[in-house]
């Protein structure tokens, strides 16, 4: 398989992802509508969950940065890194985001910003301590693909679907126990079919859309190492780094945090994410834990990778 269609296959499972997304939303959304009777409610949940997932979306990179302490990156304090990133810049034909980072051992890296011309990257200080120049530019080209291939947008489609079935989800579930009835004292939804369907999609749907959250951020990684490989034409930089961090038996990051998570290039959690004492590059993790997961497994990336041609 070669770099151009790994490419091209993960973009079509990621769309068809978002569209079985969309059908989960308007699932749920029908229900809700035909027990209550009145679709402006609908359309107050979609208003609620778009504006703070907006105001996340905007804020995003202030946020991010100030949650895990990031410091700048200047060209006069630290040349010869700030060059690396801006000659991939170039490269990648990107605009220069801005660099930063972060005092902690454990080796990671992240992207953030709402487009392009407002990205943010950042590192760990333990990445730039265990790995070499080579290696270094195979995670600064992730990042960068990640900025390229407009990941943030994605993401926050994600998140805003998801807070809007949850909160359907909820005001279905709501509605069972208060204000059930209308001003009648007849039952809003006669219909018991409906309101059988609306409670199972109710409990149901949330966990569903959450984990189509999760596979659309994994599929992004895939996604991401190929599209760095093709930007530095060097697979093997990017494996070799992700070999180091396997290995690496580092604790988590100090400042991570479940809703930052899927940002890292890898876990932020450890090596031990399970918390079973055994590093999960020395397991393989079961499908429920994988289901549930970020990332996709760094034998996984590593062995897509290997099978990548230049």
């Amino acid at each position: 398989m070669t770099i151009y269609s790994n490419q091209s296959s993960n973009i079509r499972k990621t769309w068809l992802l978002m569209a079985v997304f969309f059908g989960v939303v308007i699932g749920i959304g029908f229900v809700v509508s035909q027990y209550y009777q009145d679709p402006s409610i609908l359309y107050i949940a979609v208003v609620f969950s778009i504006g703070m997932n907006f105001i996340s979306y905007w804020f995003s990179d202030k946020i991010v940065l100030a949650m895990h302490k990031a410091k700048p990156v200047e060209l006069k304090s630290n040349p010869e890194l700030f060059r690396i990133l801006e000659n991939l810049t170039i490269t990648a034909g990107l605009p220069m985001p801005r660099f930063f980072v972060i005092e902690d051992p454990a080796p990671n890296a992240f992207a953030t910003g709402r487009n392009p011309e407002h990205a943010v990257v950042a590192v760990t200080s333990g990445l730039l301590n265990k790995l070499d120049r080579s290696e270094l530019e195979g995670v600064l080209a992730h990042e960068l693909a990640h900025i390229g291939n407009r990941d943030m947008l994605v993401s926050t489609v994600a998140v805003v679907l998801v807070g809007f079935v949850s909160i359907l989800s909820d005001m279905f579930m709501r509605s069972l126990w208060f204000g059930g009835h209308n001003r009648d004292g007849e039952s809003k939804g006669g219909n018991g079919m409906v309101i059988i369907i609306g409670i199972l999609l109710s409990i149901l749907a949330p966990i569903f859309a959450t984990l189509i959250h999760l596979a659309i951020s994994r599929k992004r990684e895939f996604l991401a190492d190929a599209s760095a490989v093709l930007l530095t034409r060097y697979p093997e930089g990017l494996v070799s780094a992700l070999k180091k961090i396997s290995q690496h038996d580092h604790q988590p990051i100090r400042t991570a945090t479940n809703a930052t998570a899927h940002l890292f290039f890898e876990n932020p959690f450890g090596a031990d994410a399970d918390g079973d004492g055994v590093p999960d590059h020395k397991q393989r993790a079961p499908w429920l834990a994988r289901l549930f997961s970020t990332h996709p497994p760094i034998e996984d990336r590593i062995k897509a990778l290997q099978g990548l041609k230049v």
